[in-house]
Formats: structure tokens, sequence, C-alpha cells
């Protein structure tokens, strides 16, 4: 026998005896000496205020205290080895819930298949998914409401405090053209090709987008047109109102009547992309991070642009 330790909690031990009807017999029920089950329920009598069992000749029994405390530590009870079989099922991913974000073109194809893996393998999580800018998904990091983010974070700079950035893979750009352009049917094009041409772009300041790198590089595209949204864009593309830039891994969603050209290796514009998470990560971010690891690799093999 052995004295019970106080976290093994009041109720516990309330509930043996009122089982038992016995102090002994509850102490060999919980493998605990009789004298620390005895002070386990003093101990409740004292923090209740009543006393809970009549000390017979033979054994307790509940008096009218105990008797009402009984189903309140049952439900006690009940709640507490729901805790532990829910903090159980967080360890072994077969309960919980995993936060996701990710910017538009990362769920054309990376944060899908990655997911459909993950509820493949661990279908007890429940997942849900946000898309928005990788500035507002850093942010929800931060602050705690997202447990990983799959984002594109600036060149330059540190991640915000309290975020781990975990490289994922270097994503190439491709041109698109309208399907009868002259260079629709090329294997490859230079920027310095098209830098006649109309570039559609989501922002003025292209630094902002997808030209980040080629602009860094010394390429000045004449911009056109200003469409936020990729149906917009390839609309404008597709009607021969100019060309844009599109990110491989949404190439597979891309409109029938536009054509992709990859760019010469020598200029090609790369955007990096990562998994955001906060420093101290769940089981279930981690396991995620892992598949958007393989995911990323089947889907662009590594490159060292």
């Amino acid at each position: 026998m052995v004295s019970m330790p106080v976290s093994h909690g009041l109720y516990e031990a309330f509930l043996a005896v009122a089982r038992a009807g016995s102090l002994t017999a509850a102490a060999h029920t919980l493998g605990y000496t009789q004298s620390a089950v005895s002070r386990q329920v003093q101990a409740l009598e004292e923090e209740m205020g009543a006393e809970l069992f009549e000390r017979l000749p033979r054994g307790v029994r509940l008096t009218e205290a105990g008797r009402v405390l009984l189903p309140h530590a049952e439900a006690v009870r009940d709640r507490l080895a729901a805790a532990r079989a829910e903090l159980a099922a967080l360890r072994t991913l077969d309960g919980g819930l995993l936060r996701l974000g990710a910017f538009s073109s990362a769920t054309a194809s990376l944060v899908p298949r990655a997911q459909a893996a993950f509820r493949e393998r661990h279908p007890g999580v429940v997942v849900t998914r946000v898309e928005g800018p990788s500035a507002k998904h850093l942010g929800l990091v931060v602050a705690g409401e997202e447990d990983l983010a799959v984002v594109s974070p600036a060149p330059a700079g540190a991640p915000p405090p309290g975020v781990t950035l975990h490289h994922l893979l270097d994503e190439p750009m491709l041109v698109a053209l309208e399907e009868r352009h002259p260079y629709a049917r090329r294997r490859a094009v230079r920027l310095a090709d098209l830098a006649g041409e109309e570039w559609i772009v989501g922002n003025e300041r292209l630094e902002d987008t997808l030209f980040r790198p080629a602009v860094a590089a010394g390429f000045r595209p004449r911009t056109g047109l200003l469409a936020h949204d990729w149906i917009a864009k390839l609309g404008a593309v597709a009607a021969g109102l100019g060309v844009t830039l599109v990110p491989a891994l949404a190439a597979a969603s891309v409109r029938r009547d536009v054509a992709l050209v990859t760019i010469h290796p020598d200029d090609v514009p790369y955007r990096r992309i990562c998994a955001a998470t906060p420093t101290s990560t769940t089981v279930a971010a981690t396991a995620f991070l892992g598949l958007l690891r393989e995911t990323a690799e089947e889907l662009i093999p590594p490159t060292h642009p």
C-alpha cells in the first residue's frame, strides 16, 4: 500500500467509499492505505463544510449531504475522464482541431493535396482553413488564431516574434499569353522579349506583386491593366488585353484558352514559400507540416534559383 497523492482527487476517494460502504474496502480497491483514503474524505468534508459519511460499527454510509454530493461527484469524475480522453486524442491525432491559413494560389494544389493526405491518415482531426494574404496569416499565427499558415514572406527581414518559418519550396513563375500570341507555342521566353507587352498586375506597387524578384533584378514591366482577381486577370489575357505572371502551383487551374510558357531559367522569377507556425507547435501542425514538405517536393522538385 502507498499513500494517495493529492492529485488523485478528493472526489475519487469519496466515490470509492460511497460504492464500497467501507474505508478499508475503498482503500483496497484504489490500492492506497486506509489512512490516505480517510484523509481524502476528511479533506473533502472540510471543503464542503458537512459530514459526508456516517461512521458505523462496521463500515460507513452516506449522510444526507453525502447523497446530495454524490451525483455532482460522479459528474466531475466523468468530465475529468472525458478531458483525459480528449488530451490523449490530441497526442495520438485521433481528435482535436487544426486551424490552417494559406494565400490564394497555395490553395490551388499544394494545400489541398496535403490536406487530403492528412485527412486520410488522421480522420478524427477537424481541419479548418482560411484564405487570405500572407501578412494577414502571419498576424493570425502571432495572435494564436492559426496553428499553421502557408505564406510567401518578404525576402528581407526576420519573421514576427513568436513565429517560425519552415521553407517549403521556391516556386517558379510562368507567363500567361493569349492562345494566338506569337510566343504562345514557344518552349521558353525571356522577360526582355515581353518588355513591350501590356502586363496585367494585381497592385500598382510592383514590389507587392509576383514581379517582386524580377523588379529587384532590374526588370520594369509596362503595366496597362490592374486586376486583383485571378479570374479577371486570365479573362483579360484570353481577350488579348495583355499578359501576366502565373505561379507554377496555380498552373493546373488556368483556363484552356490561355497558353502558359516557361520563362527562361536565367531570368525566371521565383517566389519563396514557407509554412509559418508558432514557436511551440501542436502535434497536428507538426504532422501537417511534414505532409506539406512531401507534397511540395512532388509538385515542384527542389531547385536552386
